[in-house]
């Protein structure tokens, strides 16, 4: 049987886990290329008459 401090252990470790892979992933996201391309949107060129 585990115990209590067995089980604490494990949930403070498996918690912590997640949020290290939450932050990696949104880290990972916002550096990725697809991101950087969607952030600067490509200007349209006017044409003006002369």
């Amino acid at each position: 049987m585990i115990s209590d401090s067995q089980l604490y252990s494990l949930a403070i470790f498996l918690g912590s886990a997640a949020m290290l892979l939450i932050v990696l992933y949104h880290f990972l996201e916002i550096n990725s290329e697809e991101h950087a391309a969607a952030e600067k949107p490509k200007v349209a060129a006017r044409k003006t008459k002369s």
